[in-house]
């Protein structure tokens, strides 16, 4: 018997998979069989000499393709995660054939024929809401892949599908090489000042595992953020800021423009073929906004309050940095968050140096367990047996109320060279039922934090160790992530295509976002935030300073926002114009950006999110989900906050476990009884006049 771990049974905890067993080689083979055993199952169906039906097409269809699941889901979880040259060509070509095999399940004329025919007579059929949504989603899968054109369309559809796969891979291979490759190394102490003994003693930690003296930044989160808020030296912090706003913008082999340039042409192209007049409408048909227009509308109205609150607050900013010898007459964005910080700081006596000694991760974790667990019942019991596939990543079990297993959570929160910037979430196994049995998900959170800070003593250099330590926007990413978790986690369909965050890209955001509200709340704020030494509570009075300072910038940080929404609309809702990327963000900024645009820096060229991820004419979901979360999250708050278990109960029920088993705006009413009102939302952001 072959000794691929992919082709025997697990025999993992949970049937997780055997990370500690997979090698590079193991991939390909196990690929070709399962495109081997899933088209063979897909012969079976279109052949089928008994009428179509439900369960013999449809349900059968979503039942296929078992084994290469299991080995998609662990290959491109790696190739995010924990990287090499050799992995990224393996998913290179993995990705060529895997288009090559979805296309002819989608184009396959026989196969859809018998979908169609079920989908014809749907009205005839008495299917349960989610049976119904799964046929008119696979009906669609098919229309929306070219099963309704003549050869020459799907022979075109083939070509571009291939072409997309490749450059997206490249277009992330490349904005993760200029993230590695640049390294800003610091000799002078003189040009640490202002950063605070955690900041230096992080970059002194750099340095030592880079080989280079003294202390390096990079352009990873918790390097270069925490730079450019606190560094004094002016002129190291544009440096750094161009380095990171001008990641795949230098003409080179990592230049990614005339990569968004195919990317741009080839995905108006394909939504031409199928008869939509531009990619965000192909995109948008079954979002939650519906249609280009809903979203461009709903983004100018935004920009309509964000805008004069983000004029008001830089003009305050502007007078701050003037008042404290400013040099310039124009503040520019590598300005920004210093003193940004500095005005917090005089305004709220609040910054991350005085915050971070209380959200040690180990707390901060299990705070985001505990807040599940009052809200949901739900407890994690972490385990030292399951796989992983690298050391550093924890792995917990998830059990309900009564007991019962629901999940394998893994979680892996510290930047890598062969893990992309970012914070995500994933699942190695979906959920869904069959034969009787709810087959339960593993679910993966993947961060970049602060590492731990290791003990010292070198000449006249000496430091304490120290546990990784979050800043409190390090906090909210944490209980961010760890919502699409939950969404996971509890995931409760009949159907894996329709489980868990299996939803539409304007609804996903929903319980990520409606977790970190908690992170304002003094009640859940209690649950974990202690200081790492004394084991102190957080005092009420910085519990006070988060909560009123929590709009503090929040019409720039909004604005700013906008813009990469606006970005994305203009490159998805018309025809391809050409225009440089240059000349893209130069018409959006004429609207979304109150700085001076720089040469050599653009966001387009780094913008994994729509160019190499999942939210092409989707970014403005982040918006749309604040406009639900908080009105959502009004409900929590109506009945009592963490104690108002109707909410919770509705919430887990009519939301978390149903993922994409009806419309989302029908789950949504049935949580709230009622549609959304953006009044939350503008009036948490301080947007919204009273």
């Amino acid at each position: 018997m072959s000794q691929n771990p992919f082709l025997l049974p697990y025999v993992t905890p949970h049937q997780t998979a055997p990370f500690d067993k997979i090698a590079n080689v193991d991939f390909m083979p196990a690929l070709k069989e399962g495109m081997v055993e899933g088209r063979r199952e897909v012969a079976d169906i279109a052949s089928n000499p008994a009428a179509p039906t439900f369960e013999n097409t449809i349900v059968a269809l979503e039942r296929s393709g078992d084994l290469l699941g299991k080995v998609t889901s662990v290959l491109f979880n790696l190739n995010s995660a924990e990287t090499t040259p050799e992995l990224q060509q393996l998913v290179k070509e993995a990705s060529l054939l895997l288009s090559e095999y979805h296309n002819d399940i989608s184009l396959n004329e026989p196969l859809f024929a018998r979908v169609k025919a079920v989908y014809d007579q749907r009205a005839s059929l008495t299917l349960d809401p989610e049976s119904a949504m799964l046929l008119e989603k696979s009906y669609k899968r098919f229309a929306r892949n070219g099963a309704n054109l003549d050869e020459t369309g799907k022979a075109r559809i083939r070509e571009i599908d291939k072409e997309l796969s490749q450059l997206g891979l490249q277009f992330g291979e490349n904005a993760l090489k200029e993230t590695n490759s640049f390294v800003m190394p610091i000799a002078d102490e003189k040009d640490l000042a202002g950063l605070p003994d955690y900041v230096r003693e992080a970059a002194k930690a750099t340095a030592k595992e880079k080989g280079l003296e003294g202390w390096t930044f990079t352009l990873q989160a918790p390097s270069y953020g925490p730079f450019m808020q606190h560094a004094d030296n002016r002129e190291l912090r544009e440096k750094l800021y161009l380095a990171y706003n001008g990641r795949s913008f230098h003409g080179d082999e990592n230049d990614n423009s005339a990569i968004i340039q195919k990317i741009v042409a080839l995905r108006y192209e394909r939504a031409s073929l199928l008869g939509y007049e531009t990619h965000a409408d192909f995109v948008l048909e079954d979002s939650m906004a519906g249609s280009r227009d809903k979203v461009q509308g709903f983004l100018d109205e935004l920009v309509t309050y964000a805008r004069p609150a983000a004029e008001r607050q830089l003009a305050e900013l502007t007078a701050y940095a003037k008042a404290h010898r400013f040099p310039e007459d124009t503040l520019q964005a590598w300005d920004s968050s210093y003193y940004a910080d500095k005005l917090k700081k005089e305004k709220y006596d609040l910054d991350d140096e005085t915050l971070k000694p209380y959200f040690k991760l180990d707390n901060v974790l299990n705070g985001a367990f505990a807040l599940a667990e009052k809200l949901y019942g739900i407890t994690f019991r972490e385990r030292s047996d399951i796989p992983v596939y690298n050391p550093e990543v924890q792995t917990f079990e998830v059990f309900d109320a009564d007991g019962t297993f629901l999940a394998v959570f893994y979680g892996d929160y510290f930047p890598r060279t062969g893990k992309r910037s970012g914070a995500w979430m994933n699942d190695v196994r979906g959920q869904r039922m069959e034969a009787g049995e709810n087959i339960r998900p593993h679910i993966i959170n993947v961060c970049n934090f602060t590492r731990p800070i290791e003990a010292t003593r070198a000449g006249d250099s000496a430091s304490e160790s120290k546990p990784s330590l979050l800043t409190f926007g390090e906090v909210t990413t944490l209980f961010h992530e760890f919502g699409h978790a939950l969404h996971g986690i509890l995931a409760n369909s009949q159907y894996e295509s329709l489980s868990g965050t299996n939803v539409p890209r304007d609804f996903v955001e929903l319980p990520s976002q409606v977790m970190e509200n908690w992170c304002y709340d003094p009640e859940a704020l209690k649950l974990f935030a202690r200081h790492y030494q004394t084991d102190e509570v957080i005092p009420n009075e910085l519990i006070e300073k988060i909560r009123v300072s929590q709009n503090f910038m929040a019409g720039m940080a909004t604005l700013r926002q906008l813009r990469f929404g606006l970005v994305d609309m203009y490159y998805h809702s018309q025809k391809p114009t050409g225009e440089t990327v240059t000349a893209v963000e130069d018409r959006v900024d004429a609207v979304a950006n109150l700085f001076p645009r720089v040469a050599g820096v653009a966001t387009s060229p780094a913008f994994s999110h729509i160019f190499a991820g999942g939210y092409s004419a989707g970014y403005y979901s982040y918006k749309w989900s604040e406009v639900l979360d908080a009105d959502a999250f009004a409900f929590f708050e109506e009945k009592g906050g963490l104690d108002n278990k109707a909410a919770a109960d509705s919430f887990r029920r009519n939301v978390l476990e149903r993922g994409g088993s009806e419309k989302p705006m029908e789950l949504y009413k049935k949580f709230r009884g009622r549609e959304p009102s953006p009044k939350a939302m503008l009036r948490r952001s301080g947007l919204l006049a009273e």
